[in-house]
C-alpha cells in the first residue's frame, strides 16, 4: 500500500463477487468487485486487481480453491464474501459456514492485508419461497460480525438498509444483484474502506416510483414463472449433484492492471430491469 492507496486486490467468493448479475457470459461480467477496482485504479492507475471467485462455490470451497492462490498474490486488499450457497442447502451451520470465513480472515489479515466483507440481505423480501431461510441469514450475519470483529476486518453492513430489497437493484432470478446492484455493493465497500471521494449515497431509496407491488393472481402468476425458469433448474442442479460452477475458473486469476467495463453502458439509476 502506498499513501494510504490500495495496489493489489484480490477478490474471493462465489456468483456475486464474479459479477453474475451484471453482465453475461456473452459480453463479459462485470460485477461489484470490478467496479470496486475501477474506483481504486481511479485514485491510482498502478492498481493490480485479481478476481478469482466462481459462482456456486460454498465457503468452504471458497477456502480449499482460492484462499492458496490469494496468499501468493499478496494483496494489500482482500475482499472475503461467500455463504448464501451454504445457507440455502438443507444441512446449513452456521459455525460451519462462518469457520471457513474465519479462517480466511485471519490468514489473510495474518499476512497483511486490509481485509473487507459483507453482510446479507434478508432474501425472504425478494423471493417469498426462501422465507424460511430468514433466521439462517441473521445467523450468519451475526457470525461475520464476531468473526470480523476478531481479527479487524471492515464488515461492510447492507443488511441494515431498506433500499438493499428494492426489486430494481437486483436480476430476474433475485439471488444475484443486478448491475444497479452491483455499484452499490462497490460504493458500499468503496465507503467502509473511505477511500476518497466515497459516501453514503448507496444507502438511500432509488429515485423514481417503486416497482408496483403483484397481488392475488397476479403475484402468483409471477412466482410459477420465477419458479420455472430460476428455481426448477437450481433444484434439478442439487437432485443430480451439480453446481452451476462445474467446470468454470476464476476470470482474473492473476494481478494485472484495472481495465474498464469493456465498453459496455452504465446503468441509469432509477432504471428498471
Amino acid at each position: 500500500m502506498s499513501d494510504g492507496t490500495f495496489l493489489r486486490y484480490v477478490a474471493l467468493g462465489d456468483s456475486q463477487t464474479e459479477g453474475v448479475g451484471d453482465g453475461d457470459d456473452t459480453v463479459g461480467l462485470r460485477g461489484w468487485a470490478d467496479r470496486l477496482a475501477e474506483l481504486l485504479a481511479r485514485d491510482d492507475p498502478d492498481a493490480r486487481y485479481a478476481n478469482l471467485a466462481v459462482r456456486g462455490r460454498l465457503a468452504g470451497q471458497v477456502r480449499a480453491e482460492q484462499l492458496a492462490p490469494a496468499l501468493a498474490l499478496r494483496p494489500d486488499l482482500a475482499t472475503v464474501v461467500a455463504g448464501v450457497n451454504d445457507l440455502l442447502r438443507p444441512g446449513f451451520d452456521a459455525d460451519v459456514t462462518a469457520g471457513h470465513l474465519e479462517a480466511m480472515f485471519a490468514a489473510l489479515v495474518g499476512q497483511g492485508a486490509r481485509v473487507a466483507t459483507l453482510t446479507f440481505p434478508d432474501i425472504g423480501r425478494l423471493i417469498p419461497a426462501a422465507r424460511p431461510v430468514a433466521s439462517r441469514v441473521r445467523d450468519l450475519n451475526e457470525r461475520i460480525r464476531e468473526a470480523g470483529g476478531r481479527h479487524g476486518v471492515t464488515v461492510v453492513e447492507t443488511s441494515h438498509h431498506p433500499v438493499v430489497t428494492d426489486p430494481r437493484l437486483w436480476s430476474a432470478d433475485r439471488l444475484h444483484a443486478g448491475p444497479l446492484g452491483h455499484a452499490r455493493i462497490a460504493a458500499a465497500v468503496a465507503q467502509a474502506l473511505d477511500l476518497p471521494g466515497s459516501d453514503d449515497s448507496w444507502t438511500r431509496p432509488l429515485p423514481g416510483p417503486p416497482l408496483p407491488v403483484r397481488t392475488g393472481v397476479r403475484a402468483a402468476g409471477a412466482e410459477l414463472r420465477w419458479a420455472g425458469a430460476f428455481l426448477g433448474p437450481w433444484l434439478g442442479r442439487r437432485l443430480r449433484g451439480r453446481s452451476s460452477g462445474d467446470g468454470r475458473r476464476a476470470k482474473r486469476p492473476e494481478l494485472s492492471p484495472v481495465s474498464a467495463a469493456g465498453g459496455r453502458s452504465l446503468p441509469v439509476e432509477g432504471g428498471r430491469q
